[in-house]
């Protein structure tokens, strides 16, 4: 198989078995690409994240596109972004037409509602992992700290807390080189 076939097929599997969009794609991510695939580093995955949180568009797809690009340039990222959208595509529009009625029958509803849960906790064990590996540093846990102080209490948006910490980390740079 083509190295292009081999991009579409990771992530068409990660696009097939993810619910809960990109923040629950990660652990995927991790596995697929990272430990399965080698295609990226465990830093290249969170810069594609923080890269990816600033873009317009679905993080998923940014880190799909970004990815693909980096194993196979333009032909990759095209693969990567086609394969992680295609499954939901399918799913969807099969689905279409008796959704409604599916979401009120009661045994799809509560699996739905256990489905959050592990989403949620697949989402918790990723920001676990992801922080012993970014947050290595004094200063970077005082920019985490102040990260969330600005997000929890003053609701910046994430692309404003984003490009802050992006300019907290310049300021670093400069004054270690003064």
């Amino acid at each position: 198989m083509s190295e292009c076939g081999k991009i579409f097929v990771s992530f068409f599997k990660i696009g097939l078995f993810t619910f809960g969009g990109g923040y629950a794609m990660m652990p995927l991510f991790r596995r697929e690409l990272i430990e399965r695939r080698g295609y990226i580093s465990e830093n290249e995955l969170i810069d594609y994240y923080s890269v990816g949180q600033c873009l317009p568009g679905v993080i998923a797809i940014n880190v799909a596109t970004f990815t693909g690009y980096k194993v196979q340039g333009v032909s990759g990222a095209i693969a990567a972004t086609l394969a992680v959208n295609l499954p939901s595509l399918v799913i969807i529009m099969a689905l279409a037409g008796i959704l409604n009625t599916l979401f009120e029958n009661q045994i799809v509803s509560h699996a739905f509602a256990g489905i959050r849960i592990g989403v949620i906790a697949l989402i918790l064990n990723e920001v676990v992992l992801l922080f012993r590996k970014a947050v290595a540093t004094q200063f970077q846990a005082v920019i985490f700290v102040a990260v969330l102080a600005l997000l929890f209490w003053l609701h910046l948006s994430a692309v404003a807390v984003v490009l802050l910490a992006a300019g907290a980390g310049i300021l670093k740079y400069r004054r270690s080189k003064c």
